[in-house]
């Protein structure tokens, strides 16, 4: 049988998705396990969400759309920038893709050479590390802490930036920390990629998930060299409808667009149509959000104060829906105590191997109350 590529050979799974596949394979078992392990939303798409999806199947619309996505989705990400952030696009500045991962990928390849660096903060999301070494790019990682809220340096940015660096990528509120930059951060690491002439990947789907402090867009400060990557799928629950989109400097999006033509062509003509409604329809979705979050609230301060009071350290973050807890108690492993959890307590976190977070695990909280109150009273009795 004719051999692998050595580029597939050295790509990892995700973990994320591997601990919630086992998770699921236990529960088709029979054995009752609750897992705090892929960042879903737990709630159905707001209903407008829906009528809008049901109305484009009345009308016919279920044909290939242009690869960068369909004209009224894209005049809507740029009312959705110019309403709530203050930033201004035309259409041919936006690409509309299969979710944010692949806003992601298609911009790591269009501008990383073999060789070039990517810097970023860890904990980080899984997915970064590998779509930079797809594109023939090595990630540096700039450790943050758990007692400065996962908050980076920027002494410590600056001196991981090299000769070889072309991205600063940004994640605020983070994945999986739940870390919200304030302003003056975002600020300073913006004019850190200006000094070096770097791009900013700023990833942005948990924009709506704040609970305290707010939110700062980096292209607010330099929009000629910053790629916001945006979606639908946290702050409207719309996962599995696979809708992302970026918008940035029309050279770089335009590069984009050619990649996505070669690929994937347009993301799905159904899924771009209710995204519409969930973009325009502000009130409904507002209201929509309004609701979602404050139960992520609830669900954050139980979680946070239940492990923090079995010794498992966790630190309250301030957006997204998940924390990241120490284990070391459990096992100096990770990953050894992530199985442990899985095996004895019956709830299912993902170790923060990945996340390049040695002794955490990340627990999300896209879950119902019940599940997180249940969750810490099986990690107790593990514990006792």
């Amino acid at each position: 049988m004719p051999d692998l590529s050595q580029r597939i050979k050295r790509l990892k799974a995700s973990s994320t998705i591997a601990f919630n596949t086992r998770a699921a394979e236990l529960r088709r078992q029979g054995i009752d396990v609750i897992a705090m392990t892929a960042g879903e939303p737990d709630f159905q798409p707001p209903e407008h969400v829906f009528e809008a999806a049901r109305d484009a199947l009345k009308r016919g619309l279920t044909k290939y759309t242009p690869s960068e996505g369909t004209p009224e989705l894209r005049e809507a990400v740029c009312a959705k920038f110019a309403r709530e952030n203050g930033l201004s696009y035309e259409p041919d500045q936006v690409i509309v893709s299969t979710g944010g991962k692949q806003v992601l990928y298609n911009a790591f390849q269009a501008v990383l050479e073999p060789g070039d660096e990517a810097v970023l903060m860890a904990p980080t999301w899984v997915t970064y590390p590998p779509q930079i070494e797809l594109a023939g790019g090595v990630a540096v990682p700039v450790r943050t802490r758990p007692e400065d809220g996962f908050l980076p340096d920027l002494d410590a940015v600056a001196a991981a930036i090299g000769p070889k660096t072309k991205v600063l990528l940004i994640n605020s509120p983070s994945n999986p920390t739940g870390a919200v930059y304030p302003p003056e951060l975002v600020q300073g690491l913006v004019e850190l990629a200006a000094e070096h002439d770097l791009w900013v990947f700023s990833d942005e789907l948990y924009e709506h998930l704040i609970y305290e402090g707010t939110f700062t867009p980096a292209a607010r400060f330099a929009p000629e060299r910053t790629l916001t990557v945006h979606g639908a799928s946290k702050a409207y629950a719309l996962t599995g409808w696979r809708i992302g989109y970026g918008a940035g400097p029309r050279e770089l999006v335009t590069a984009m667009n050619r990649l996505q033509s070669q690929v994937t062509s347009g993301a799905n003509a159904l899924a771009q149509h209710a995204t519409v409604a969930a973009l325009n329809e502000v009130e409904k979705t507002r209201a929509f959000m309004d609701t979602t979050r404050k139960a992520y609230r609830e669900r954050r301060d139980a979680l946070v104060e239940g492990l923090n009071r079995m010794g498992l350290t966790t630190p309250e973050p301030h957006g997204a829906f998940y924390v990241m807890a120490d284990l070391t108690t459990i096992d100096p492993d990770e990953g050894e105590a992530a199985l442990k959890l899985l095996e004895k307590a019956r709830v299912a976190a993902v170790p923060g191997t990945d996340f390049l977070a040695p002794g955490q695990a990340r627990f999300s909280y896209a879950t119902s109350l019940d599940n997180v109150h249940e969750a810490l009273k099986r990690i107790e009795a593990f514990l006792a």
